[in-house]
């Protein structure tokens, strides 16, 4: 994949993501950031799981990519310090 294309995916995916888990997002290149780590991490996932999509190109690239920037961003959300049940 050319870098384009990794831009184009990484701010897809973290953008779809970003709205799915919850909050205003890290930005334009926040979330092209998010998106392609995103990207790393679903990869990984797939391969370890085993797991295979029963469809291929951009829109498997995206649905990797966005799978693993959800993940992401969950464990960026429980690591990070916050007014968490505060009163």
């Amino acid at each position: 994949m050319d870098i384009v294309t990794w831009i184009v995916v990484g701010l897809v995916a973290g953008l779809l993501a970003s709205a799915v888990v919850g909050g205003i997002g890290y930005g334009l290149i926040g979330d092209i950031i998010v998106g392609i780590v995103g990207a790393v991490i679903g990869g990984w996932l797939f391969a370890t799981l085993g797991v295979s999509l029963p469809f291929s190109g951009i829109i498997a690239t995206i649905t990797v990519a966005f799978v693993g920037a959800v993940v992401l961003l969950l464990i960026i959300r429980a690591l990070r310090p916050g007014p968490r049940g505060r009163a």
